[in-house]
C-alpha cells in the first residue's frame, strides 16, 4: 500500500510548537513567536488552552478559555504596542 502525499493545510491558524519561552503560531502562511515575556497571559496557561485559538474575521485572534484577544497587527508590530503586565 502506498501513502499519498499530504495535502496543504486547510486551517488558517495553527499552534506549531510550545516551549518554556513561548509558542509559535502559523497563520495564513506566516509564522509568529509569542514569547511569555511579551505575552504574559499565556505563561501559566495549559497546553489545551493555548491550542484552542480562533481566527475571527481574518485578523483577530481569540483564546476563549483564557479570554485573550489579539490582533494580527499586534503580532506583526510588537514595538508599536506596549504590552506590559503588572500584578
Amino acid at each position: 500500500m502506498k501513502s499519498e502525499m499530504p495535502g496543504t493545510s486547510t486551517s488558517e491558524i495553527e499552534v506549531v510548537q510550545i516551549d518554556s519561552h513561548g509558542f509559535w503560531l502559523h497563520i495564513k502562511g506566516m509564522e509568529y513567536f509569542l514569547s511569555y515575556d511579551l505575552f504574559p497571559w499565556f505563561r501559566e496557561a495549559k497546553i489545551n488552552e493555548i491550542l484552542n485559538v480562533e481566527l475571527l474575521h481574518g485578523q483577530h485572534l481569540y483564546w476563549p478559555e483564557l479570554d485573550v484577544d489579539l490582533s494580527m497587527d499586534i503580532l506583526s508590530n510588537t514595538e508599536k504596542y506596549k504590552l506590559t503586565y503588572h500584578l
